[in-house]
């Protein structure tokens, strides 16, 4: 078993310190400034960092098969790069900018927003999901600011310096965060007491996760999302914040509300929601896939295949019985508590 990593507080002081230094450089640009580092930045790191561009390329490919020639997926991934630390730059931008009295200066709200007004203003528990796509930060800024603060689900960082730097920032406007690990007790008490909870559902949740289709291709995601809304009744609201400049200009669209009351009310209805989702992210990525992250690996786990002698054992349980014969039951496939 691997050791873990011893830490050093000294380092991770230094390394806080430095990022602190770099933010202050950068809030004392103008946001076009901002963006022409920005742009420096991606390109450097498109460059220099072999391993994700290698990673978002297989990543392209798997998704879009042939659509892309490999000129245009290395095109790709670099405006990717530049998207991201574009993003960065107006993240560290967004306290000192944007504000209720201006925001339509920079946002504009689409689709289901009279569902999603009457959603947010009637107390019910809500999800909100996004991904990795777009500016994933914005949407939960901009729910602070109209005074309904969401509280985010979040990988603790590693340095603690760092973690209380960025947690503080999202605080500015009421949000909240729960870590992602041990914070299940926490989640539950948001959805009881009826406010947002939000997620980024488009992260690989390992060998044991769901299994949906996601571009074509199983993606292993987190099943704790479904049986949240599920047991707590909790609308799914699935959208991003898509950038539709040029500069500072954003879209806040909502692209799917599922409400679990609609589902079969099955043993199915967890796959059939989190299949929903997964969906609705992918048709928004096809909109603009430069504004995606490829550089984590979505696909990092597939399904195992069964033995040959499970899979012919699973094959005849599942004939149908001959007339007069009473059909075999598999426990393990009746839902909970049957």
């Amino acid at each position: 078993m691997p050791r873990n990593k011893v830490r050093r507080p000294w380092l991770d002081y230094l390394l806080y310190l430095a990022v602190r230094l770099i933010v202050a450089f950068a809030q004392m640009l103008s946001i076009e400034q901002s963006y022409a580092l920005a742009d420096f930045l991606g390109w450097a790191f498109f460059r220099l960092d072999a391993r994700h561009r290698r990673v978002a390329v297989e990543n392209l490919a798997l998704a879009f098969g042939d659509r892309y020639t490999p000129a245009e997926r290395e095109r790709i991934v670099l405006d990717v790069w530049r998207h991201f630390c574009r993003m960065l730059m107006e993240i560290l931008h967004t306290p000192r900018k944007l504000h209720l009295t201006n925001y339509r200066d920079y946002v504009e709200l689409a689709g289901h927003v009279p569902v999603m007004d009457r959603l947010i203003t009637g107390g019910r528990p809500m999800i909100f999901l996004t991904g990795h796509y777009g500016n994933w930060e914005l949407a939960g800024y901009i729910f602070g600011l109209f005074g309904f603060p969401t509280v985010s689900v979040a990988r603790t960082l590693d340095n603690p310096y760092l973690d209380r730097y960025l947690r503080s920032f999202r605080e500015r406007t009421g949000q909240s965060l729960i870590p992602k690990t041990g914070g299940f007790d926490q989640m539950v008490e948001v959805l009881q007491s009826g406010r947002v909870l939000s997620f980024l559902a488009d992260q690989d949740a390992g060998q044991r996760g769901l299994y949906v289709e996601f571009f074509g291709r199983p993606a292993s995601t987190h099943k704790a999302i479904a049986l949240l809304a599920i047991e707590h009744k909790a609308p799914v609201v699935v959208g991003v914040a898509r950038r539709i400049g040029p500069g500072f200009r954003y879209e806040i669209r909502c692209e799917d509300i599922i409400d679990p009351s609609e589902l079969t009310g099955t043993a199915d209805d967890v796959r059939l929601l989190t299949q929903r989702f997964s969906s609705a992210l992918e048709r928004l990525i096809r909109q603009d896939p430069t504004q995606y992250l490829w550089l984590h690996r979505r696909w990092k786990h597939q399904p195992k295949e069964k033995p040959r002698k499970q899979v012919a054992a699973v094959a005849i349980s599942n004939e149908q019985p001959e007339q007069g014969d009473a059909e075999p039951t598999d426990p393990a496939a009746l839902p909970a508590g049957a």
